[in-house]
């Protein structure tokens, strides 16, 4: 059934092409006729040599000639007919991870979270590639075979109805062998695209993190653990491979025994004076035709088991349920003032986080958030951006819930630096640029000056024209940091996020920065994730979250005489 569901998908994708279908159809009918034709013609051209000496060079040189002209119509058709076929499959392919990536961008966050990226990846370029392998072979060689079949059955009836029953009679065998085995390929194949996902996954994550796999000493133990999923696999494949192999030997098993009993039987009418020499071989020559489109259909059923296999892997990101979004704007300028009320959240039913948590954050003000790893310092920041939605309660922006605007004219008042850092493959003034696409040379210049990011910049080949790899090639960690901030700091939205903004940069950088972060902040509305607590001394209001609940607020002078979880954590940090 869901095989038949994902036929119907792929059928609804190829509508937009369906004139080049009916135009592929209409040669691969072309095709099979004057592929037909040509056993006719042998055959005539046999009884043309009636015996030793008596041979009708005339009639030969005109059937000769015809084979000629049939065979090259024949190449033309198939020709013409595989420039069709790629082009609509490599079309519906390219519009189906177009479909997938485009979902992609919509979906919640939390599915981003909750599935492999690498699985992710696998399903969007190698399952894509896959799936057109498959349908490629369908068009190719279904239409023409299917019609093959039929055709060949008129052309063998014409001839001699009692030897045609010969071959139809045992044709059922050769259709019911191989749907019993394509049923159980499926499966196999499917399991074979989720191994292959799973590896993937492992396999990126173990190349983008090689040096720490050699600083820990991990060699020995991603060796094996990649020998596993390997095997896993190898297994699978083995597994999906054998059961598609039996297809096509079973098959030519029947389609030989369909071609001695025509034999057998074509000789003692020949013997008998019913047919002729040149009938016989035609037929022979039909039967031939007739057995191997089964062996080359039981072939694509097996590629396409395969495809629907990976068609199907795609369509469940297609299907994935999308954020629903509505166009509400802000009215003017966004002030920057952010207040949550009464918000609980949790990425668990059963394990809350974050309950009934009550805040009030003025314009301009900067709001530093400190705690232990798991206090849901990060989770207020989702909550703030909404990649999450909260449970219950409500976060707002100016006293305007959230959830009334769209997500996009809510980040784009948003500015964020994170611990971990994005660069895209491109020039470093494309990355800078990301944020304000139609910033001047001038301005991602002063942008980088304020980051203490120009000099560095300056030094490199290129300057601003050298392209990064997304792994930020030959920079350090705290040179790709002091890019992202200078992104930032050339977008400048009226609310800021730096989460741990400045881990990667050494102190006499850091004592710089702080002074234009400072500039940067001045009458934006700041939210700083920090751990190093004498970079949030100055904070208009610090959060000591513990478990997903504010236990301590207020300023760092406050918090110093409540004496409380602040003050310890703070003198753990820097007392003497």
């Amino acid at each position: 059934m869901k095989n038949k569901s994902t036929m119907k998908r792929i059928l609804s994708l190829m509508k937009p092409y369906s004139g080049w279908v009916i135009l592929s159809l209409i040669l691969a009918l072309g095709t099979v006729i004057s592929t037909l034709m040509i056993p006719v013609l042998e055959g005539k051209a046999i009884d043309c040599i009636i015996g030793k000496g008596r041979v009708d060079f005339t009639g030969l040189y005109l059937v000769l000639r015809n084979i000629v002209f049939v065979a090259a119509v024949t190449f033309l058709c198939q020709w013409a007919m595989n420039r069709i076929n790629n082009r609509i499959t490599y079309s519906v392919a390219r519009e189906l991870r177009q479909k997938a990536f485009e979902r992609l961008l919509r979906v919640p966050v939390s599915v981003i979270d909750s599935e492999s990226h690498g699985d992710i990846a696998s399903r969007i370029i190698t399952d894509a590639d896959s799936f057109t392998d498959g349908l490629l072979l369908g068009f190719t060689q279904l239409f023409t075979g299917v019609m093959t079949i039929a055709g060949t059955i008129i052309f063998m009836i014409r001839i001699r109805f009692t030897i045609a029953l010969v071959v139809i009679a045992a044709t059922p065998v050769s259709i019911l062998i191989a749907r019993f085995i394509a049923r159980r390929s499926y499966n196999m194949f499917r399991r074979q695209s989720k191994d292959r996902g799973d590896l993937t996954e492992y396999l990126d994550e173990r190349i983008s993190q090689a040096d720490l796999i050699s600083q820990l000493g991990a060699r020995e133990r991603s060796k094996e653990e990649f020998t596993e999923k390997n095997d896993r696999l190898t297994d699978s494949a083995v597994k999906a491979t054998f059961y598609s192999s039996l297809t096509n030997p079973s098959t030519r098993f029947v389609n030989a025994v369909i071609y001695a009993a025509v034999g057998v039987v074509g000789a003692l009418l020949s013997v008998a004076g019913s047919i002729s020499v040149g009938e016989l071989t035609s037929f022979l020559g039909y039967a031939r035709e007739y057995a191997r489109p089964f062996n080359e259909i039981t072939g694509v059923i097996t590629e396409m088991q395969n495809a629907f296999a990976c068609a199907a892997r795609i369509f469940e990101i297609i299907d994935e349920k999308q954020v629903i979004d509505n166009d509400g704007r802000f009215d003017g300028e966004v002030k920057g003032k952010v207040t949550m009320e009464n918000v609980s959240f949790s990425y668990v039913p059963e394990k809350p986080l974050i309950e009934e948590l009550s805040l009030s954050v003025e314009p301009g003000e900067k709001v530093a958030i400190v705690g232990p790893t798991g206090a849901g310092k990060t989770t207020l920041i989702n909550l703030l951006m909404r990649f999450y939605d909260v449970d219950s309660g409500a976060v707002k922006v100016d006293d305007r819930d959230i959830r009334t605007v769209s997500r996009s004219a809510l980040r784009e008042r948003f500015g964020m630096v994170l611990q971990e850092t994005f660069l895209f493959a491109g020039s470093i003034r494309d990355n800078l640029s990301l944020g304000k696409p139609d910033a001047t040379d001038e301005q991602i210049v002063e942008a980088a000056k304020a980051a203490n990011a120009n000099e560095f910049i300056r030094r490199l080949p290129d300057g601003y024209d050298t392209v990064l790899t997304p792994e930020g090639g030959t920079l350090s960690q705290g040179q790709k940091q002091l890019l992202c901030i200078a992104r930032l700091m050339l977008a400048l939205p009226p609310m800021l996020i730096l989460d741990e903004a400045t881990s990667s940069i050494d102190t006499m950088t850091e004592m710089r920065i702080q002074d234009a972060f400072a500039r940067m902040m001045k009458g934006r509305t700041t939210f700083v994730v920090a751990h190093r607590l004498q970079t949030i001394r100055d904070a208009d209001l610090i959060l000591y979250m513990e478990n997903g609940h504010v236990l301590e607020q207020g300023s760092h002078k406050e918090l110093l005489q409540k004496n409380g979880h602040y003050a310890k954590l703070y003198r753990s940090q820097y007392s003497s």
